[in-house]
C-alpha cells in the first residue's frame, strides 16, 4: 500500500514538472511570436537612439545622447551552448565623440579623440554574461539550445499588470526569472543573478512603452535596470531601426588609430 502511494506520487509530481515545462516553453513562445517571430530572428542588426542616465547610489552620475549599433552574426545550426553572436557599439554624444566597442571574441575597444584604449577583459566578459542572460538576446540566438530549460513559475501581478513567470536555465547553471504579460505576451521585467567571486548581485530590469520599429518587430523604448534594489541604469529611446546593413567597419578600429595601452 505505501509502495503504490509512493510510486502515485512520483507520477504525480512527474506530471507536475512536465506541466510546468510546457507552460514554460508556451509562454516564452507566445513572447516570441509577440516581439515579431520569425521577423524578429532574421533581424540583422538595430540601431537604437535615445537618452542614457547612469546612477551612483541612486544619484545621477551621468548622462549622455546614446547610439547604440548592435550586429547578429550567424548562430550555428543546431545552436551551440557558450556561443556568443552578437557586436555591438555605444557611441556617446551628439556626434558620437565617443564609443565603446564590444565583440564577440572576448575583445573591446574604449575609443576617444585621443585613440582606441583595450577594455579590460574581466569588462567584456561581464558584458558577455549580461547579453547572455538578456531574455531578447536569448529570444534572437539562444532558444533550442541544448540544456536550455525554460519552466513555468506561475503567475504573479507587477506594477499592476498581469504576468506569467518563466524561469530560463541554461546548461551552465545561468538563470533569469522573466515576467511575460498575459495579454500583449512581451517581456515586462527580468531577474538575473550572477556572482563575482564572493559577491553577489541581482539585476532587477523593467522594459516598457513597445513600438513596432519596422516588419512588425516590437522593441521597448524605456528600459530600467536596478542593481540591489538601487537603480543603475535607464534609458529612454527616440528611435530605433532595424536591418541597415551595419558593416564590419563599424565595430573595428581603423588602422591610423592610435592604440593605447590597456588600464
Amino acid at each position: 500500500m505505501m509502495l503504490r502511494a509512493l510510486f502515485t506520487g512520483l507520477v504525480a509530481l512527474s506530471a507536475f514538472a512536465e506541466t510546468f515545462a510546457a507552460r514554460g516553453e508556451r509562454v516564452v513562445k507566445e513572447a516570441l511570436a509577440a516581439v515579431g517571430g520569425d521577423r524578429y530572428l532574421a533581424m540583422n542588426d538595430r540601431i537604437e537612439r535615445g537618452r542614457a542616465y547612469s546612477f551612483h547610489r541612486e544619484r545621477l552620475s551621468g548622462l549622455s545622447r546614446t547610439t547604440i549599433y548592435t550586429r547578429y552574426l550567424v548562430r550555428p545550426e543546431p545552436p551551440v551552448p557558450g556561443f556568443f553572436g552578437l557586436r555591438l557599439r555605444q557611441a556617446l554624444g551628439k556626434k558620437e565623440e565617443s564609443a565603446v566597442v564590444f565583440l564577440e571574441d572576448l575583445k573591446g575597444w574604449d575609443i576617444t579623440y585621443r585613440g582606441a584604449r583595450p577594455i579590460p577583459d574581466e569588462d567584456v566578459q561581464r558584458f558577455q554574461e549580461g547579453q547572455l542572460r538578456n531574455v531578447f538576446y536569448i529570444l534572437r540566438m539562444r532558444l533550442g539550445e541544448p540544456g536550455l530549460i525554460l519552466e513555468s513559475k506561475g503567475s504573479d501581478v507587477v506594477d499592476n499588470q498581469p504576468a506569467e513567470l518563466v524561469d530560463i536555465t541554461d546548461s551552465e547553471n545561468r538563470v533569469i526569472r522573466v515576467w511575460f504579460h498575459q495579454t500583449t505576451k512581451l517581456p515586462i521585467r527580468q531577474l538575473a543573478v550572477r556572482r563575482e567571486g564572493p559577491d553577489r548581485f541581482e539585476d532587477l530590469t523593467f522594459y516598457s512603452k513597445y513600438r513596432d520599429v519596422g516588419d512588425g518587430v516590437q522593441w521597448p523604448y524605456t528600459m530600467l535596470r536596478q542593481r540591489d534594489g538601487a537603480t543603475a541604469f535607464e534609458i529612454f529611446l527616440d528611435s530605433v531601426e532595424i536591418n541597415q546593413g551595419l558593416d564590419d567597419t563599424l565595430f573595428t578600429v581603423s588602422g591610423d588609430t592610435k592604440i593605447l595601452k590597456k588600464k
